[in-house]
């Protein structure tokens, strides 16, 4: 048994599963480039998040059409990949500059030793 699905349907899915993989060649392409680890972080974060809503806009209108009633559980995962991607980041820059600190690499000052110099 097969559904015949709108084009405008097909057109859409196709159009934000290109998107979506452009977006992921785009975070390795900026992987590949960027210079430290720092700058590294930052390409892969942005693209697979754009990438992740792309997919799973694409998995909404797919199978809302098919089942002809919305279904949008697929945004659990772009929104926990909002939520939790940024905070993984973060510790993972926090972890990185701890450790040039620890091995005497020249790096800004931690934030609480400007705060005691300053007498705030």
């Amino acid at each position: 048994m097969t559904v015949e699905l709108p084009l405008w349907v097909e057109i859409a899915v196709a159009v934000l599963l290109l998107l979506g993989s452009l977006f992921a060649l785009i975070g390795a392409i900026g992987l590949v480039r960027m210079k430290d680890y720092f700058q590294r972080m930052h390409p892969p974060a942005l693209a697979s998040t754009l990438g992740a809503w792309c997919v799973a806009l694409a998995s909404i209108i797919y199978f809302s059409a098919l089942k002809s009633a919305p279904v949008l559980h697929a945004w659990l995962i772009p929104i926990l990949l909002a939520i939790t991607v940024p905070v993984t980041t973060l510790l993972l820059a926090r972890a990185a500059l701890f450790r040039k600190r620890m091995a005497g690499d020249d790096v800004p000052a931690e934030v609480s030793s400007r705060r005691t110099e300053s007498g705030v």
